[in-house]
């Protein structure tokens, strides 16, 4: 075994202290603070052992809302706007995750933070496992399968971690004292542990939870089928990967289908906390939007956000409110369009994230119901009031509009279905005839500029808003949604096995790759079932208005199909983007035709090349090490 023992550990062996301190209540994840309490008198018993385990969980809010090194310098998804690039404004600059310059280096913020909280957690589940033997008032039978959940949260983190870094530290037993020796433990060690450790959880975990949120037989077997999919691509040849990891990926997704605990929903928008695209109209409450969601069969394994009044978070990261903000973070208010100030009826939009063009138009937006499910294209005044287009600029206009509660503002025309005459446009735009702004496909970036000035256009608004997690009646800014975060779901599951199928496995239970992958199709084409919607041929020209089909045939299935189509199921989900294209070897092809930052890389040269499909080694790690823990190659 390898031994991590750095002295930032010490800072969160004190956390552990402070934090794990705590005794269970009635029900999974309610906590409280004992007075008087330490880890060497409170983990001594059932009562303890139970609240150590249950503390295990809340980490994963943490976690999983960092997102930039998941989401963002991929095909779907960029930091920010590319409006200078489109432009050919001189020197544009975007994220260093998006254009792979020199910036994304150890010093990013966002590396440290997430390796911290990945070795935090790692650390408080090897806490539970060193401790297990010494419980001697709880019965055998429920504290292995509290040891499993520990080892199923490990294994989670772990499996992020060594995709991101490639070798890493792999403790195994709690750490309790500070040292700057760290070694690293190659891949191919990480994934034989994981697959250890999730093949005793598959055995041991109950296939129902005893409570809602706590790890299942169902969810090792997800995690379990990822795993042997990533490691069968055998990245650099590191992993210890075969052909035959395809198939054991194959038989646990097959075994999860025919169990039929996790059946797709009928309806792909249940998935989703129901909102009215008009949400002046809106008739849920924040708690009735979310209970059908909440509650999907689909959802094998989700980060519980649902009972705020019974769960404080994690005191780690000084809030202990920490709620869902999935529905802010992915861009494209409208809070800048005519009438709409800055209230709780569209919240806010704090993005880290923003589709690229690609996104978009991976989509049938006629056909398939998941464009209008995970995209808002119209906005509403929120209320009464009048604005000028006086100041626009280059088109000053003596035009006063007039606004009501519930008028269209602006309205995001899909890429299929442009506005091709200025009549169709709207009053901002000299012989327009629309009281609202109406912008194409190609201006979701921005209007543009003359000479070096922005076009200034007090009507327009950026691109369809990222309308699938949004839960209404949330007060303003507080960011605290009750959507539990469905990590893995069943619709996965079978573009999983659609996936392993292409990369030769055998002994698929219900037919080729094709059939895999077009069950997913249908539930989103909904009474289109059975045709072939068609997205854009080329999804990163934005010029193109070209078309082709996206129902799998056996002649046409490959993997830049499957990973379309996990696009447009998945957008936004699990933290997993960047994680498919390293996992399929298309982060360079992929990222360069559909992220404008990538392509454009320094001065029209993409930059991004094979040493970026792992991350550096944080600084904070460099420099606590001794002797000094080796950098990945490239940085």
């Amino acid at each position: 075994m390898n031994n991590f023992k750095n002295i930032k550990l010490i800072s969160i062996y004190i956390l552990l202290i402070c934090v794990l301190g705590m005794s269970c209540k009635k029900s999974f994840l309610k906590e409280y603070n004992p007075s008087n309490q330490t880890t060497d008198n409170y983990y001594v018993d059932a009562a303890g052992f139970e609240s150590l385990v249950t503390s295990c969980y809340p980490l994963l809010r943490d976690i999983t809302q960092q997102r930039v090194l998941e989401f963002v310098g991929t095909d779907v998804f960029a930091a920010g706007g590319w409006g200078g690039i489109y432009y050919n404004q001189p020197n544009p600059q975007g994220s260093p995750y998006d254009q792979y310059d020199i910036r994304l280096n150890a010093s990013a913020g966002e590396l440290q933070t997430l390796w911290d909280m990945l070795y935090n957690e790692i650390n408080r589940c090897n806490t539970v496992v060193s401790r297990a033997p010494a419980i001697t008032d709880e019965p055998d039978a429920v504290k292995n399968v509290r040891v499993c959940e520990a080892k199923f949260l490990r294994s989670l983190c772990y499996f992020w971690a060594v995709q991101q870094w490639g070798d890493i530290p792999m403790p195994l037993t709690e750490t309790t004292k500070a040292s700057l020796v760290v070694t690293k433990t190659p891949s191919k060690d990480i994934y034989t542990q994981i697959i250890k450790d999730l093949n005793e959880c598959v055995t041991t975990l109950p296939v129902d939870a005893t409570d809602v949120g706590r790890a299942t037989q169902g969810a090792a077997k997800f995690l379990l089928a990822r795993v042997y999919l990533t490691r069968g691509w055998n990245f650099n040849n590191s992993l210890g990967g075969s052909a035959a990891d395809f198939t054991s990926a194959l038989q646990l997704c097959d075994q999860i289908i025919a169990s039929g605990k996790y059946p797709l929903e009928s309806n792909w928008n249940n998935l989703w906390p129901i909102h009215n695209t008009n949400p002046n109209l809106e008739t849920a409450t924040a708690t009735s939007s979310v209970a059908i969601a909440n509650h999907s069969k689909e959802v094998i394994f989700a980060v519980q956000y649902a009972n705020p009044s019974a769960y404080y978070g994690d005191p780690s990261v000084g809030n202990k409110t920490i709620g869902n903000n999935m529905h802010e973070m992915f861009g494209n208010g409208p809070s800048n369009t005519a009438q709409q100030p800055r209230t709780g009826t569209y919240n806010r939009f704090l993005p880290t994230q923003i589709c690229t063009w690609a996104a978009y138009r991976l989509f049938d937006p006629n056909m398939d119901v998941r464009y209008k499910g995970t995209f808002n294209s119209v906005s509403y005044a929120t209320t009464t009031g009048s604005i000028s287009l006086a100041n626009n600029f280059p088109n000053p206009q003596n035009i006063t509009l007039n606004y009501n509660v519930n008028d269209t503002t602006a309205v995001a025309r899909a890429w299929n279905n442009p506005a091709t005459t200025v009549a169709e446009r709207g009053v901002d735009i000299p012989g327009g005839t629309k009281n609202y702004s109406v912008i194409n496909a190609d201006e979701y970036i921005g209007l543009g500029y003359v000479g070096s000035k922005p076009v200034v256009d007090v009507l327009a608004w950026g691109a369809p808003m990222f309308w699938k997690f949004w839960q209404p009646k949330l007060d303003y800014g507080d960011g605290y949604s009750t959507f539990n975060d469905p990590l893995f779901r069943s619709a996965e599951v079978y573009l999983m096995a659609a996936e392993a199928i292409v990369k030769g496995a055998t002994g698929a239970q219900l037919g080729g790759a094709d059939v895999y992958y077009n069950i997913v199709l249908d539930r989103a084409l909904g009474s289109n079932a059975g045709m072939d919607p068609q997205c854009a041929a080329n999804p990163g020209d934005v010029a193109d208005l070209s078309t082709a089909g996206y129902r799998a045939t056996p002649g046409n299935i490959s993997i830049d199909m499957i990973l379309d189509e996990r696009a447009r199921e998945l957008l936004g989900e699990g933290n997993e983007r960047w994680y498919d294209l390293k996992r399929t070897g298309t982060l360079i092809s992929r990222g360069e035709k559909y992220n404008p930052w990538i392509a454009y890389g320094q001065n029209g040269t993409p930059l991004i090349d094979a040493h970026d499909y792992l991350r550096p080694i944080p600084q904070g790690m460099l420099d606590n090490s001794n002797p000094r823990i080796e950098q990945n190659p490239g940085y």
